[in-house]
């Protein structure tokens, strides 16, 4: 049997941040667009939940903020870092030039399904759930089409242009024949939640001290919390048994036995993220674009990877939703932006392999100095130095903003 066919202007595997936000901007400018997800829904934990200052600003842009702070979230102004018995404060967002200067930390199912109801707004979007694209169409050296499962049934989608937006684990851009280059990662890390209690602080902070590595994020009435291994030794922590890794987990934070016993009864309650940093050395051929993750994976170093990947949703539309409008998107076009987003995304990672190299190893190896480093003191002391991490941190390189046309605006 023939699989059933679709013909739009672009395709969009992958309904995460990058996929979802290019959508929804493609379908604003007027250009017609489907998005494939292969899940049936958004709900997965322990996924890039923080909306940095970029994207916020992004979503002002779009007159959608106040509805997006409508949905439950928390607000996080300040980031600091313990080590040898001391708190330093590293990053203080609230001076940053833009509407909303501060980290929001929303589960991302709910960030994306508040994009996809944006999207759905204009006739021209189509969001295709439980649809996993498998093979790519290719025509005389031209990518046309895909062709994907939708729920048991096979489906055609020709388009001008595919665009991979399907994570770190893309089988697009494999099958496209694009090269990875791997950066290298030292580190995984454990994540999982423990319960908040009302004499908690709210501060969002990362532990550093000899042999440990620990980060605490303020969800409101529980704290997301990663523990820091090196490369490969989840399975050797998980070896050890439950009460040892409640043992490493308590030397390293306030949560008294009770709690963690409660809160971590055996490993399920345990994600285990496998850390990797990678990029393509050319992100697209003719007819298809890989963005986001697909693009470049990125530490969990800063939080930084969904907001990398809307930055590329948005050059992405800014370039192209007129070449797509016209129907003569060329290989020259893809360039364009990868050379737009190439060197934020190099020097976002190459600051990433720094933290990892020079600071989260030695201290996992027990070779970090007592004393806290010198940077970290003087941002301790001077207040206005922490407006520089969080410029880096919540604004990055390059930060994109909203020039696609509205279409009939």
């Amino acid at each position: 049997m023939a699989p059933s066919a679709i013909r739009t202007t672009c395709c969009i595997a992958g309904g995460g941040p990058a996929g979802m936000m290019l959508g929804l901007l493609l379908a604003r400018a007027g250009i017609d667009v489907v998005v494939v997800e292969k899940h049936a829904d958004f709900l997965r934990d322990f996924r890039g939940d923080t909306l940095h200052p970029s994207t916020l600003e992004v979503i002002h842009e779009l007159g959608f903020l106040d509805g997006l702070l409508k949905l439950p979230h928390q607000r996080i102004e300040e980031i600091s870092a313990e080590t040898g018995g001391r708190s330093y404060g590293v990053a203080d967002f609230r001076h940053l030039p833009v509407t909303c200067p501060a980290i929001v930390l929303m589960p991302q199912w709910d960030f994306l399904d508040f994009l996809k109801r944006k999207a759905e707004l204009y006739p021209n979007f189509r969001c295709l759930m439980g649809c996993n694209a498998v093979s790519l169409d290719f025509h005389d050296g031209r990518i046309v089409g895909l062709e994907a499962d939708h729920g048991g049934e096979r489906l055609a989608i020709q388009a001008s242009l595919i665009v991979a937006a399907d994570g770190r684990r893309s089988e697009l851009r494999g099958a496209a024949g694009l090269e990875v280059e791997t950066l290298g990662a030292p580190i995984d890390v454990m994540w999982f939640r423990v319960s908040r209690k009302q004499s908690d602080t709210n501060a969002t902070a990362g532990r550093f001290d000899d042999g440990g590595v620990f980060v605490r994020i303020y969800r409101g009435d529980y704290w997301q919390c990663g523990y820091v291994v090196k490369k490969g030794e989840a399975d050797t922590v998980m070896g050890q048994g439950i009460d040892a890794f409640r043992a490493a987990v308590a030397a390293l934070t306030p949560f008294d036995d009770e709690r963690l016993r409660r809160d971590l009864p055996d490993f399920s309650a345990v994600s285990v993220l496998s850390v990797a940093v990678d990029r393509l050395r050319r992100w697209h051929r003719p007819g298809f674009l890989c963005i986001g993750d697909a693009a470049h994976a990125m530490s969990p170093v800063g939080g930084v990877g969904i907001n990398l990947a809307i930055q590329d949703a948005v050059a992405t539309a800014n370039l192209l939703s007129g070449r797509l409008a016209s129907g003569t998107v060329t290989d020259a076009d893809l360039e364009k932006v990868q050379a737009r987003r190439f060197f934020p995304t190099r020097l976002t990672q190459a600051a990433q392999v720094v933290v990892q190299n020079r600071i989260l190893s030695p201290t996992l190896s027990g070779a970090r100095a007592a004393t806290a480093p010198l940077p970290l003191r003087l941002l301790g002391r001077f207040s206005l130095l922490r407006r520089i991490p969080a410029r880096l941190v919540g604004m990055g390189v390059r930060p994109e903003h909203v020039r696609s046309p509205k279409a009939g605006g």
